[in-house]
């Protein structure tokens, strides 16, 4: 186990704790998650930049950071979900995706071809990112920076909670376009008997 994977396997757990805080309602405790969120957004970037650096690129990473990327952002969804700040029908066209390309990349793993990430995941994947950060930011915003700061935040919390939740249907819409185009491109491999 080196470095990079050990990036890579820490936001599943990171992931937990992020929801944990989302559910509390202690000072501190969105601030928390907020910081916690940008530090597992950053070893996202960071897994990858280490492999190829140090020559420890492995299918194992690969594997694995396309994963762990899904698990992360899928649970956070989910927990925005449990708090009301997404619809469910969204986080379900999301789920529905996800779990069909990794259906497909683990039948073509089985015939020995392993999919790389491509452009457009990783674009549904920061624009996923960057509306889970507004997402998160909003509760830092009403709980913890209003008791500090002079100002009637609210109308500033509402405008960046409705910029999340636009930049997260953008991002549904990356997620399926990506979904289609692996669908497209790989079909050959994943449906194609020997």
């Amino acid at each position: 186990m080196n470095l990079p994977n050990i990036l890579t396997l820490s936001r599943i757990p990171l992931m937990f704790v992020i929801v944990s805080l989302m559910e509390c309602h202690w000072p501190g405790a969105a601030s928390l998650a907020f910081i916690l969120f940008i530090a597992g957004a950053v070893s996202d970037w960071l897994d990858g930049y280490i492999a190829r650096k140090r020559g420890l690129v492995s299918n194992f990473g690969k594997l694995m950071d396309a994963l762990t990327d899904k698990i992360f952002v899928l649970g956070l969804m989910v927990g925005f979900v449990d708090t009301d700040a997404l619809p469910i029908y969204w986080v379900l066209l999301v789920l529905c995706r996800e779990f069909l390309i990794t259906g497909m990349r683990m039948v073509a793993a089985s015939k020995g071809v392993v999919f790389a990430a491509e452009r457009g995941g990783k674009q549904k994947t920061v624009t996923q990112l960057i509306a889970i950060g507004f997402l998160l930011f909003v509760p830092m915003l009403e709980t913890d920076l209003a008791r500090v700061l002079p100002w009637d935040l609210g109308a500033f919390a509402d405008l960046l909670h409705n910029m999340g939740l636009g930049i997260f249907i953008i991002a549904v819409f990356f997620t399926l376009w990506s979904g289609y185009r692996y669908f497209t491109k790989y079909r050959g491999v994943v449906f194609e008997e020997p």
